[in-house]
């Protein structure tokens, strides 16, 4: 399992592990976790990046349809993971 530390603007450097990756409408996202073994927390991560930054920028997706879609997208790729 991928580890990638995340760097907030206003925090401390938080790390995820990445559980799966997908890319829908020409939007990359992630699936990651705070926990590399057992039940985490999970979030979606969508890539903002511009073409020219060096780095990934990612934002935690929060809108519930766009949340609730990926999620299924998410749940069809790993057969065994009911995402809540």
């Amino acid at each position: 399992m991928d580890k990638l530390t995340f760097t907030p603007e206003d925090g401390d450097p938080v790390d995820f592990y990445v559980l799966e990756q997908t890319r829908i409408g020409g939007l990359d996202y992630l699936l990651v976790t705070d926990s590399e073994e057992g039940d985490g927390e999970a979030l979606i991560l969508r890539d903002i990046s511009r073409m020219e930054e060096k780095e990934a920028v990612y934002e935690i997706v929060d809108d519930d349809e766009t949340l609730n879609a990926v999620a299924a997208v998410f749940e069809k790729i790993m057969d065994d993971v009911d995402i809540v």
